[in-house]
């Protein structure tokens, strides 16, 4: 008996280290967590609840079989933010750049599936290339399965999604399809192809910031929510924000404890808005002093 469980620790040991250490140092030089960090800072201590901890791909072609990763490039797991439930998934970029597969895939729905049958949000922390490409049509499809569990999620139950890293093709077609999503300044990217496509094709050269970073994608494009500096920076703003959400659709939004005296009265509110109706102001002084204690999550800033 002992010996079965020093094996199964063993396993657990090897699922922990990804694709080794040398791509988790690599991930850390670029100032990226690993997928797994990710996911204990954004989770209650002690609530990380992990599912399908062993899976591996099935491809054989391309010599893949010989290459096999326990966890298959995704970390899915159920745990609390704040003692709410969660289900959360975090691609893992240190194994096949966090590239899609079929298993990778069904282990995303499986959790998106759990997450709507317990009505609880559904997070993805996203770092991944794309589909991967030894697997073909099996890849894609599990992303059209992935984009059908969006669609059925839909009003369901909150759908969030933090883009950590440098995202292409279906890699952000689900994202875009979910209600909220964040980026990470200077690390994270959103587009439908890379910069050396959009050259070959258009011949127009554009930088990765220029064409899906987080300032094209919360200024401009308006596909983003927010963008934050570090990774730790973003998932600790998501533990905040959650606490703004109703679990599902047949919940209230929460009822938090507030201090704020119930008749407390705010005379600068008579001088906030000019006489003149052609002089601006600021809209946020107003919600800073009516808010509960000042406290607002702003939705798309920029």
């Amino acid at each position: 008996m002992t010996d079965v469980l020093q094996e199964l620790e063993a396993r657990r040991e090897q699922a922990r280290l990804g694709g080794g250490q040398k791509r988790i140092d690599a991930q850390h030089a670029k100032g990226k967590l690993t997928a797994r960090e990710r996911i204990e800072i954004l989770l209650d201590e002690g609530s990380f609840e992990e599912y399908d901890m062993f899976v591996a791909h099935r491809c054989t072609e391309f010599g893949m079989d010989e290459v096999k990763f326990p966890g298959d490039g995704v970390v899915t797991a159920w745990g609390t933010v704040n003692g709410r439930m969660i289900y959360v998934y975090s691609q893992d970029f240190t194994v096949f750049g966090g590239s899609l597969s079929e298993t990778h895939a069904k282990k995303i729905i499986k959790v998106m599936e759990m997450a709507m049958k317990n009505g609880a949000p559904i997070i993805g922390i996203n770092d991944s290339g794309g589909a991967r490409i030894q697997e073909g049509v099996a890849s894609l499809g599990g992303y059209a399965d992935v984009f059908q569990m969006n669609t059925l999620a839909s009003g369901v139950v909150p759908q969030i999604s933090m883009i950590m890293g440098p995202c292409a093709g279906g890699a952000v077609y689900s994202p875009a399809m979910t209600d909220f999503i964040f980026m990470v300044r200077d690390s994270s990217y959103m587009f439908v192809t890379g910069p050396d496509v959009v050259k070959t094709v258009t011949n127009e050269i554009v930088s990765a910031e220029e064409l899906g970073g987080a300032k094209t994608h919360t200024s401009k494009s308006s596909v983003a929510d927010d963008a934050f500096d570090n990774d730790v920076e973003a998932l600790s703003a998501l533990r905040r924000f959650i606490d703004f959400l109703p679990l599902n659709n047949r919940e209230k939004p929460p009822v938090q404890p507030f201090f704020d005296a119930v008749e407390r009265q705010d005379l600068s509110l008579d001088t906030l808005i000019p006489d003149n109706p052609n002089k601006p102001y600021d809209i946020k002084k107003l919600i800073y002093k009516i808010a509960d204690e000042g406290d607002f999550f702003e939705i798309q800033p920029d």
